[in-house]
C-alpha cells in the first residue's frame, strides 16, 4: 500500500483532501481523534444537530478549542481550522469540500445527506450502514449517475470483510462464506436500551464516560447490526443471505473452516457463497477462546489437490478434510480506521466497499407482541430487531425494512418474532428514504433482486 506516501505528497503540495463530517457521535469522534495526525487531510467542517455535544466530544478526543475557533467554512478552508455548526446543507454545498462523511447513525437522515451530496458533486463515505442495508444498491447507482463515489466506511466490519473477500478472489480462491463475529445468545434478541449494559460487558458508568449510546450498542447486541452489516457485505460482494437468516454458530477462529462448509460436508451452510455471523459464546453463555467477536473473516476453498497440499505444507489451519481455510482480521477499529476510506477515495478514486447488487435485506421483526397504536423505535430499541433475509424473498412478502422502522405507528397486531410488513404500519411516503426504497424495490422487483448493477 502507498496511501500514506500519497498523502504526504498532497500535504507537501498544500492540496489536502477536504472532508466534511456530519454527525460527531462515537464513530465520528473516533475519526476526529485520528484525522489531525493524518497528513494531506483537512477536516474543514463538522456538523451536528447539537454543536455543544459535538464540542464536548472534540474535547474528549483531545482537540484544542483553538482548532475550532473560526467563524465560517470559508475561514476554516483558508486557515486549516475546522468550522463547527448545525447546518449540513451549507457543509455539503461548500465548493471546497471533497468528501462528505455521513456519520449520524440515522438511516432516514442519512439518505437525505447522501442524495444532497451527490447532487452537489461530493463523494460520500456512508458510516450509517443502516441506510446502506435498505437502499445501498440504489444509492450506489445514483452516485454513479452523478459521477461521484459512494463507499462503505473502512473500520466498520462490512468494508473490512469486503477487503478480505477481494483478497480471496484476487488470489484465485473460491469464496465459500464471509462475515463477522458477534457476542450472541438467542435471548439477546429481546434486549432493550435499558438492559444492554447487563450483557455487553460494561457498566453503565463506563458507557457514560465513553459517550456510548445505549440504543446504538443495543442494535449490536440484539442481532440487528450483524444482520445490517452482513446485508451490506452480501450486496457489496455478491454473496447471498441464508434463507432463514443468520444462524450465529458458536466457534473460535480455528473452528470457522469446519463450520463454514455445506451441510452435506458437515458444516452449517445450506450452500456455498453465503454471509454469516459466528458467535463468541457457547450456548451455556461461556466464552469461546480465540474468538472472532470483534473481527471479520472469509472462508475459502482449496479446489485442487495441489492447493490442499500447499495448505498442509505451510501448516494452514483447515477443516478436517484440508479443503477449507479461513483468513481473518481479528479486530476492527471503527472510526479510528476511517481515514483509509478518505484516502482511498481522495487519492485513488476507489471506494472501500460498495453495493453491486441487491441480494440481502434486513426486515423489522417484532421484539415483543405489538398492538395497534404502538410506535416503532427502530434499530436497538424496545419494539423491533433486524432479521437478515434474501432480498427477493423480503420484497415478495412485502416486508418492512428495518431502516424505515422509525417513528411508525402500528395499525395491526403483530406477534412476537413475526416479521412486519408495510401494511402493519402507517408509512410516511413523503420521506426521501421511503421514496428511494420504493424506487429500489421497483428497480429490483419482479424477480430481479440479485441483479448486478452496471459499472
Amino acid at each position: 500500500m502507498n496511501l500514506f506516501t500519497l498523502l504526504k505528497v498532497r500535504a507537501a503540495e498544500r492540496r489536502p483532501i477536504r472532508v466534511g463530517l456530519i454527525g460527531a457521535g462515537k464513530f465520528g469522534s473516533m475519526y476526529l481523534a485520528q484525522a489531525p495526525k493524518t497528513p494531506g487531510v483537512h477536516v474543514a467542517g463538522v456538523v451536528d444537530l447539537n454543536p455543544a455535544n459535538a464540542r464536548a466530544n472534540l474535547d474528549r478526543v483531545g482537540w484544542s478549542a483553538a482548532r475550532t475557533n473560526v467563524g465560517s467554512l470559508d475561514a476554516a478552508v483558508a486557515s486549516g481550522q475546522t468550522f463547527l455548526s448545525d447546518d449540513w446543507q451549507a457543509l455539503i454545498n461548500h465548493p471546497a469540500i471533497d468528501i462528505i462523511v455521513e456519520c449520524t447513525g440515522n438511516p432516514v437522515a442519512a439518505v437525505d445527506h447522501c442524495l444532497a451530496a451527490f447532487a452537489a458533486g461530493k463523494h460520500v463515505v456512508n458510516v450509517t450502514v443502516e441506510a446502506d442495508a435498505f437502499c445501498g444498491p440504489l444509492l450506489a447507482t445514483k452516485a454513479g449517475d452523478a459521477d461521484v463515489i459512494y463507499s462503505l466506511a473502512y473500520g466498520d466490519q462490512p468494508a473490512l470483510a469486503c477487503e478480505l473477500v477481494d483478497w480471496a478472489r484476487t488470489a484465485g480462491f473460491p469464496v465459500v462464506a464471509a462475515g463477522r463475529g458477534h457476542k450472541w445468545l438467542p435471548h439477546f434478541r429481546e434486549s432493550t436500551p435499558d438492559t444492554v449494559w447487563d450483557h455487553w460487558g460494561l457498566t453503565a458508568e463506563q458507557a457514560q464516560a465513553g459517550g456510548l449510546n445505549p440504543k446504538m450498542f443495543n442494535a449490536f447486541l440484539d442481532g440487528s447490526k450483524p444482520a445490517i452489516e452482513t446485508a451490506a457485505i452480501a450486496n457489496a460482494t455478491g454473496l447471498e443471505a441464508p434463507e432463514d437468516g443468520l444462524a450465529f454458530p458458536p466457534g473460535s477462529i480455528d473452528d470457522i473452516p469446519t463450520l463454514m462448509r455445506p451441510r452435506d460436508e458437515g458444516g452449517i451452510l445450506e450452500k456455498k457463497g453465503l454471509v454469516e455471523a459466528v458467535a463468541s459464546l457457547r450456548p451455556d453463555g461461556t466464552p469461546i477462546p480465540h474468538d472472532i467477536r470483534k473481527g471479520v473473516w472469509v472462508c475459502v476453498e482449496a479446489d485442487t489437490d495441489y492447493i490442499r497440499r500447499c495448505f498442509e505444507e505451510y501448516q494452514v489451519t483447515t477443516d478436517p478434510s484440508g479443503r477449507y481455510m479461513c483468513n481473518y482480521k481479528k479486530w476492527h477499529m471503527i472510526g479510528l480506521e476511517l481515514g483509509l476510506s478518505v484516502a482511498s477515495i481522495g487519492l485513488r478514486g476507489e471506494p472501500t466497499g460498495v453495493a453491486t447488487c441487491f441480494n440481502a435485506d434486513v426486515v423489522a421483526t417484532a421484539k415483543r407482541g405489538l398492538a395497534p397504536g404502538d410506535m416503532l423505535d427502530g434499530e436497538g430499541g424496545a419494539t423491533v430487531f433486524g432479521k437478515l433475509q434474501p432480498a427477493a424473498k423480503s420484497m415478495a412478502d412485502g416486508r418492512l425494512p428495518l431502516g424505515l422502522a422509525h417513528h411508525l405507528k402500528v395499525v395491526r397486531p403483530v406477534a412476537k418474532d413475526a416479521m412486519l410488513t408495510w401494511d402493519d404500519v402507517v408509512v410516511d411516503e413523503s420521506l426521501s428514504a421511503t421514496q428511494i426504497r420504493r424506487e429500489m424495490e421497483a428497480m429490483f422487483g419482479g424477480g430481479a433482486a440479485g441483479t448486478r448493477l452496471a459499472g
